[in-house]
C-alpha cells in the first residue's frame, strides 16, 4: 500500500467522522423533565377552607379515612395515609397521600389545605435461585437444588396531577367541615351588571295583613218613585186577620 493511498484513506476518515460529529450535533436536543414546571398558581393542589387549619386539617382526616385510606402519621396540621390497588395478578399499585394544612388569616379563622398524592406502581419479578446439596459419606456429591422466589418491585413513581382528582378529594374534604363552614364554604355571588344580567331584588319583608273590614249592610230596597212607568207596581201589604175571641 502506498503512502497516497494511505494518506487518502485517513482523510477519508476524518471527513466521515466529522459528518457524523455534526450530524449529532444538530439533532433536537431533549428537553428536560424539569423544564416542564412552570410553577404557576393552578390551584390543582390547594383549597382554601373558611376555618381554622385544626379544623381544615381534621376534615382532610377523616375524608381519606371514609375511602379506606390507612393514616400512617397524623399531626394537627398535617396528615399522611396510602392505599393499595390490584390491577392484576402481576401488578399492584398504591397511592400514597400527603395532606398540610396552615393559617391563611393572622386571626386562623381561614386556612389552605395542600395536598398531593404519589402514585408508585409494582411488578411481580421472578428470581431463580439454585443449590449445591453435598453428601461426605458418598464422596463429592453435589445435586443441584433450583428454587423461584417471586418479589414485588417498584418499577415506577409519578406523583398524581389530575385536576378531577383533586377536586374529588377536596369536595369530600368540604363535606366534612363543621356545619358553620359549610354554609359559608361555596357563597352564591350576585351576577354582575358587567355581564348583562340583572341582580336579582332582594326579599322583603311582607307587610302584616291589615284587619278585615266589617261587610257594610245591605242596601234597602226603595219603593219605585209614582210616575215611573218602567217601575212595577208595589204590592200592598196583606192585613192582618181580625182576632176573634170566643165566650165560654
Amino acid at each position: 500500500m502506498s503512502y497516497s493511498h494511505a494518506f487518502a484513506a485517513l482523510r477519508n476518515g476524518i471527513v466521515l467522522a466529522t459528518l457524523v460529529a455534526s450530524v449529532a450535533g444538530c439533532s433536537p436536543k431533549k428537553a428536560g423533565i424539569y423544564e416542564h414546571e412552570n410553577f404557576d398558581d393552578s390551584g390543582t393542589f390547594s383549597r382554601n377552607y373558611p376555618v381554622s387549619d385544626l379544623a381544615s386539617c381534621e376534615a382532610a382526616r377523616r375524608a381519606l379515612l371514609s375511602q379506606g385510606y390507612i393514616i400512617t402519621s397524623s399531626d394537627p396540621k398535617s396528615v399522611a395515609g396510602h392505599k393499595s390497588f390490584q390491577q392484576t395478578a402481576d401488578t399492584h399499585l398504591e397511592i400514597s397521600f400527603n395532606v398540610t394544612c396552615a393559617a391563611d388569616s393572622p386571626s386562623n379563622t381561614s386556612s389552605i389545605v395542600f395536598a398531593n398524592a404519589l402514585q408508585d406502581r409494582y411488578a411481580l419479578k421472578k428470581v431463580n435461585s439454585s443449590a449445591s446439596l453435598g453428601v461426605g459419606v458418598l464422596g463429592s456429591l453435589s445435586m443441584p437444588i433450583g428454587s423461584t422466589d417471586d418479589s414485588m418491585v417498584k418499577v415506577a413513581s409519578e406523583t398524581v396531577a389530575a385536576n378531577a382528582f383533586y377536586d374529588r378529594y377536596f369536595s369530600l374534604v368540604e363535606s366534612f367541615l363543621p356545619a358553620k363552614a359549610k354554609n359559608t364554604a361555596h357563597v352564591d355571588e350576585k351576577p354582575s351588571k358587567a355581564l348583562g344580567v340583572p341582580e336579582q331584588p332582594e326579599a322583603q319583608a311582607q307587610p302584616s295583613p291589615a284587619p278585615a273590614e266589617a261587610p257594610a249592610p245591605a242596601p234597602v230596597a226603595q219603593p219605585a218613585a209614582e210616575g215611573n212607568g218602567s217601575s212595577e207596581p208595589v204590592v200592598p201589604p196583606a192585613e192582618a186577620a181580625p182576632i176573634s175571641t170566643e165566650t165560654p
